[in-house]
């Protein structure tokens, strides 16, 4: 391959990884956009979401790296998993908002936040006691299908990937735009008081926004299973810290800047990774995350908000 190639391959794989970090960081900035609180859980829900595909793949016969043919049964089982999952971690996430982190609410400091950390090392250890700490290999359903781009390849997965990814973002921006309970997730973000003497069920607001991004978390790691054919109980950190950092760097709190900041760590990590390897491209990552909370906290498509207290 020539090195045009080798690019145009690594921008291949950057726009699935950032599809995946895109889904995560939604979630992160649905929850801060309305409470001001960075879900920390949000980490290890992702991960549980992996392990809740990998089942429901398993229940359907699928193991190791099977494959069935294309067509309805392709269809049926990936709509079946995705359901499940994002149902599964939309559940979790409720959970975590009703009975630990509601009681919080209006505790001033970081008691709300630290909870977060908690519930994430809890769902890390229970993975890891009821599962084992060895990494599972992923079914892989689909057919090796593939693509010639120029000199690169495009497989049916990474196709699989990005359409997923951009319904969900469409039908997630449909929601919030255009919906009555939308309109008030944008209220309640913008002042949540008013929203509350307006009419607004704000508790109501907050579970919604907590299902929602909790279930973008799981199909986030559904996709993660299926690009990489494995999971394990400590893929959470790495995957979560990205999708905080595209949240950041989009704009926390800004649905159009997750997604943005979702595809340029993507490309930063595929195409950082091929020129100067991994280990620096993590370097990289992190380093847009330092210099855009110095110098732009806003983000690149955020607005610095009035403070609320």
């Amino acid at each position: 391959m020539t090195t045009f190639d080798l690019f145009l391959q690594q921008v291949i794989n950057g726009l699935s990884l950032g599809a995946m970090y895109a889904l995560l960081a939604l979630g992160f900035t649905l929850v801060y956009g309305i409470l001001e609180l960075i879900n920390f859980s949000h980490f290890n829900v992702f991960m549980v979401g992996s392990f809740i595909a990998l089942w429901t793949l398993q229940q359907f016969g699928l193991s190791g790296q099977e494959t069935i043919l294309v067509g309805l049964p392709l269809a049926g089982v990936l709509l079946a998993a995705f359901a499940v999952t994002m149902l599964a971690t939309g559940a979790i996430g409720v959970g975590i908002e009703r009975f630990l982190l509601r009681p919080l609410r209006n505790v001033k400091g970081p008691a709300a936040m630290i909870t977060t950390i908690g519930v994430s090392y809890i769902l890390f250890n229970l993975i890891l006691l009821t599962v084992g700490a060895d990494s599972k290999n992923f079914p892989n359903p689909l057919p090796p299908l593939a693509f010639a781009v120029g000199g690169a390849v495009l497989r049916l997965r990474e196709v699989l990937i990005w359409i997923v990814a951009t319904l969900l973002m469409l039908a997630l921006t449909f929601f919030v735009q255009r919906t009555k309970l939308g309109k008030a997730m944008r209220a309640t973000a913008q002042d949540p008081e008013a929203a509350r003497m307006m009419g607004v069920e704000v508790d109501r607001v907050i579970m919604t926004a907590f299902f929602l991004g909790s279930a973008l978390a799981g199909a986030s790691g559904l996709i993660f299973g299926l690009y990489y054919n494995f999971t394990s109980y400590l893929i959470g950190f790495n995957a979560g810290l990205r999708g905080f950092t595209a949240a950041v760097l989009g704009g926390i709190g800004n649905v159009p800047g997750a997604m943005l900041g979702g595809v340029i760590i993507g490309l930063v990590e595929a195409i950082g990774g091929q020129l100067i390897g991994t280990a620096w491209a993590d370097v990289i990552i992190f380093a847009i995350l330092v210099l855009v909370l110095v110098f732009r906290p806003a983000g690149l498509l955020g607005r610095l908000a009035p403070d609320r207290s």
